[in-house]
């Protein structure tokens, strides 16, 4: 946790806030909750299939003093969002922050294209990151102040070979996190969205290194970013530091895309 000198304002201090983070297990996500809780966030975190790196990232969290919990909960089922939510302002009274980072990545040329993965990409990226706020915002309407972040992607502003739906999916979240600031600016919620680049995650893995070297040619700070480097800039957002920000996307992408 973050200490300042007497007399010395610490910025990004988020003692006694209660925030979720979907699909917190790994990557992305639990750089996350480790760095909202190392600010002093008490952080739930959700998964769907791995409960064993679930719970061994609520044991690195607390291994360092900070408080997390893991519960399962499935972004693609609306119901299980509001049980989460219902379960998180049960147990810590309250509920301050959402980072919607939960998602799938399936990849394949137009023509290729299955029903079944479009749906599958709707389902979780999109539909699962609409349904989380709508489960989180009620609380934070009733409080009169929330932080919510979308993590999207670079592709979803600047689209990829092979990648149409996943990259529709990310962009979707870019126009409804816009529409969602708009509609509750006025109950102090702010609601943003992060678009990481090229980072190094366990989605990033199936990349040949010939893949990844023709996307660094195209990165000007020339490396890979880092999932803390993604996981920072969500808690700028989070922090009172941006409590006028609202409706921006963030881009964290090392200049693939300006």
């Amino acid at each position: 946790m973050l200490e300042a000198a007497p007399g010395v304002l610490c910025m990004f201090s988020l003692n006694e806030r209660v925030a979720i983070v979907t699909g917190g297990s790994r990557g992305i996500g639990r750089s996350c909750a480790e760095t909202l809780a190392g600010l002093g966030a008490t952080v739930v975190l959700t998964y769907v299939k791995g409960e064993a790196a679930a719970l061994e990232a609520v044991q690195a969290i607390e291994s360092k003093g900070g408080r997390a919990k893991a519960l399962k909960a499935d972004v693609a089922v609306s119901a299980e969002m509001d049980e989460l939510v219902a379960a998180t302002t049960k147990e810590f009274g309250r509920l301050d922050i959402l980072v919607a980072n939960a998602g799938i990545a399936i990849d394949g040329l137009l023509l290729r294209l299955k029903d079944e993965d479009l749906d599958a990409l709707v389902a979780t990226n999109l539909r699962g990151t609409i349904a989380s706020a709508r489960a989180a915002v009620k609380p934070m309407m009733k409080a009169r102040y929330g932080r919510i972040v979308f993590l999207s992607s670079v592709v979803g502003e600047m689209g990829n070979v092979g990648q149409t739906a996943y990259a529709a999916t990310k962009a979707g979240v870019i126009g409804a996190a816009k529409s969602i600031a708009r509609e509750y600016a006025s109950r102090n919620v702010t609601v943003n969205v992060v678009a990481p680049g090229f980072v190094d995650t366990d989605m990033t893995t199936h990349m040949t290194d010939a893949m990844k070297t023709t996307l660094l040619s195209g990165i000007p700070l020339g490396r890979t970013g880092q999932a803390s480097e993604v996981a920072a800039a969500v808690a700028f957002l989070v922090s009172n530091e941006a409590a006028y920000v609202t409706g921006q996307v963030l881009r964290v992408n090392g200049g693939l895309y300006m």
